[in-house]
Formats: structure tokens, C-alpha cells, sequence
């Protein structure tokens, strides 16, 4: 099997088993990183026919990854491992020609399958994640943003424009604590992971709502 792999997590557990899994399967794992940064320069140096990326990474996100290698036209082919389940998400994805999209809950179980069909040209997308967005009712982002205040749309659109919070702070005339603070009360209304991105990602995914 001449398959050759590269894979980016910055958990290092699900890394590992991740890599352990398929290379007892056979395939050639030309490396792994832990960040998105290091992913886009071992895909440019490695050139692997696919790269199996996590979504919500340091540096660059799997998506602006995947988005750098459409830009510059890199032939690998991308499959991104999330526990993200967001229709915004999963749109931008299939609009970036993501090649494949699983759910880490069943990544051991469904890995093989999603690589057969990359390798046949296929794309490949977890069925789990078809059900999820056909049968569950999907919060809508602009009912999301209604349970916002005027200052935490505010922010949060400020965000969408990649300002820092320090940025934000001097433009509002308020304390860069006061903004940690509203950013916090708006990834728990918003249901967000606590990773340092995840509030960018959202807003800008979505600030077209604003």
C-alpha cells in the first residue's frame, strides 16, 4: 500500500493512535506535527498524496491550511478529524474541496473507509455528520447572535476584523480585563470550546450575521 500520509493533531495522544493505526494498517506515514503551521510546511516539503488534519489547531487552523494548499494549487488531498459538528463549518469545508470530513469519536472506525474512497478520487464525508445536520435542529447564527448584548456584538464583530483584545480595548476605551471578560461570557452563550481560536474561527464564519 504506497498511500502516503501526513497527520497533524495538537492532542498527542489522538496523534499517536492515530498514526500507530495506520501505519499497523500499512500505509506510508511520511511524518506528523502538532500544530497547523508545521502541517502546511511538511505538506510542501513532503508533497503526500493526503494530509489527515485536525480542525482546531495552533498556528493555522485545519481549515487555513487546507485553503493554503487550494491557493497554491498542492495536489494533497485534505481530510479533516473534528469534534466540530457546526454547519458553518462543515459548508466552508466541502467549499474548500475537502476530500474528506469524520467525527474523532469514530475516526479509528472510519479512517479506512474515508482513505479508499480519497484514493479512488471519492470524497468521503462521515455519515454520523450527515444525521447530524439532517435530523438535528442546528442552532441558526443570527438566533445565536440575538442572545448577545449590544457590546458583545460589538466585540465580537471587532473580532471577525482579527483585532487582538489589547486592539479592542484602545478602540472601546475600556480595559483589556473587561474584554477577556465579555469574551468569555460570549464563547459560554455561544457554546464554543475553550481553545484559544475558537471564538475567531466562529466569528469569522459567521460575520456576515452582524
Amino acid at each position: 500500500m504506497n498511500t502516503s500520509i501526513i497527520i497533524a493533531d495538537d492532542h498527542p495522544l489522538m496523534l499517536r493512535g492515530i498514526q500507530d493505526f495506520l501505519a499497523s494498517k500499512g500505509f506510508n506515514i511520511l511524518g506528523s506535527a502538532p500544530d497547523g503551521q508545521a502541517a502546511y510546511n511538511l505538506i510542501v516539503k513532503e508533497k503526500p498524496d493526503i494530509a489527515l488534519l485536525d480542525i482546531r489547531m495552533p498556528y493555522m487552523t485545519g481549515l487555513e491550511v487546507a485553503a493554503e494548499c487550494k491557493k497554491n494549487n498542492l495536489d494533497t488531498k485534505i481530510i479533516l478529524i473534528t469534534f466540530d459538528k457546526e454547519e458553518e463549518i462543515f459548508d466552508k469545508a466541502k467549499a474548500l474541496g475537502i476530500y474528506g470530513y469524520i467525527l474523532k469519536e469514530f475516526a479509528i472506525e472510519e479512517i479506512e473507509t474515508c482513505i479508499a474512497h480519497v484514493e479512488m478520487d471519492e470524497p468521503y464525508f462521515s455519515e454520523e455528520i450527515a444525521d447530524y445536520l439532517n435530523k438535528s435542529e442546528t442552532v441558526n447564527s443570527t438566533s445565536v447572535l440575538e442572545n448577545l448584548t449590544k457590546s458583545e456584538r460589538k466585540i465580537v464583530l471587532l473580532i471577525s476584523e482579527n483585532m487582538t483584545s489589547q486592539q479592542i480595548a484602545d478602540k472601546l476605551f475600556i480595559s483589556v480585563r473587561t474584554i477577556e471578560k465579555h469574551r468569555s461570557n460570549i464563547v459560554a452563550k455561544l457554546k464554543l470550546d475553550n481553545k484559544p481560536t475558537a471564538l475567531s474561527i466562529w466569528a469569522n464564519l459567521n460575520k456576515d450575521k452582524f
